[in-house]
């Protein structure tokens, strides 16, 4: 081969990956949680690539797809990993609607599987039933195919997507798909309530908008070392006035007066608070039946720069639900 056909082979290749890269993307964001962590692994796995016989990869695609997976397993298993996720303060990285990295959402498994309530419910599986549960519902593939992903046997694929499939549903508490699709102006409605009654103080309004066994968790702005966790309605209605009624000591915390502007954050209903262009904090709701089963608020400036970045290129976001917090 040529210099020349040398170059125009290594081009083709490129491009053959850039392809596929949202794609590799999404599978790494829904392994790892976070999309810094994905970017990471879709790039180690185009050095990968770079340096592989790419003459003799018969299927470009299967061969990316068990590279990425199996370099997300290796993130998820190392002790680092392992330190941050079990010291209990660790929340997915919520993304803005549009954003390519949340990838397929044709069916219901594939918007569910990238929600921040199974993100994170995603982190009592192990790394193995976690793979195999992202691969069979939010990409298809047959557990003949994840078996040679992960080398495994597919009798042993059926039995993790099994395991994973009862561990998250036992934990969802009736939340899920089924409640966040149904209307997304009912959606809208309920969280734009359930914020004008926590700002207003009415107390027996918010306690009605939400489940008898909701939920509502945060990462405190990344100042605690554990996550803080709310379990009864009565709490949560307390927490969501303080947090959302304006007052002098929150604007001082932040610097200056935030915007709270509706937004879809993973698929689900959301609030995002704004100074400038700047996101400063996301709370997004799980919607069941017409009442909210789940909280969760991430302000932690390392969750945020992504979701910053994608608002920032937003032509004319929504009118602020208020202009002052």
């Amino acid at each position: 081969m040529t210099r020349m056909d040398s170059a125009a082979a290594d081009r083709f290749d490129t491009s053959r990956f850039e392809a596929s890269r949202n794609r590799l993307a999404s599978l790494a964001y829904r392994l790892l949680g976070s999309a810094a962590d994905a970017e990471d692994a879709v790039q180690d796995a185009f050095l990968h690539w770079q340096s592989a016989d790419r003459q003799r990869i018969k299927v470009p695609e299967a061969w990316l797809t068990k590279v990425v997976t199996n370099l997300c397993l290796d993130r998820l298993r190392s002790a680092q990993a392992r330190r941050e996720r079990t010291a209990g303060a660790w929340l997915p990285e919520p993304l803005l609607e549009g954003d390519p990295m949340l990838g397929p959402a044709d069916t219901a498994e594939q918007r569910e599987s990238v929600s921040l309530a199974v993100l994170t419910l995603m982190e009592r599986l192990s790394p193995v039933e976690r793979a195999v549960y992202v691969l069979r519902e939010a990409f298809s593939y047959g557990h003949a195919e994840i078996a040679a992903i992960l080398d495994t046997t597919e009798s042993a694929s059926q039995q993790h997507l099994h395991r994973a499939r009862r561990r998250i549903s036992d934990t969802r508490r009736g939340g899920g798909e089924a409640g966040r699709a149904a209307d997304r102006a009912s959606a809208r409605g309920i969280v734009e309530e359930f914020f004008a009654a926590a700002s207003s103080g009415r107390t027996e309004r918010l306690v009605a908008l939400l489940t008898d066994d909701a939920t509502a968790t945060s990462d405190g702005a990344g100042l605690t070392r554990t996550l803080l966790r709310y379990d009864t309605p009565q709490r949560i209605a307390a927490i969501a006035q303080a947090g959302f009624k304006p007052a002098s000591a929150q604007r001082r915390f932040a610097g200056e007066t935030p915007a709270a502007h509706y937004a879809l954050v993973n698929g689900a209903p959301a609030i995002l608070f704004v100074i400038g262009d700047e996101v400063i904090g996301t709370v997004t709701f799980d919607i069941t039946g017409g009442r909210i089963a789940a909280v969760v608020g991430v302000a932690a400036p390392a969750r945020l720069g992504r979701i910053t970045e994608a608002w920032r290129r937003y032509d004319e976001p929504d009118t602020p639900l208020v202009h002052q917090w």
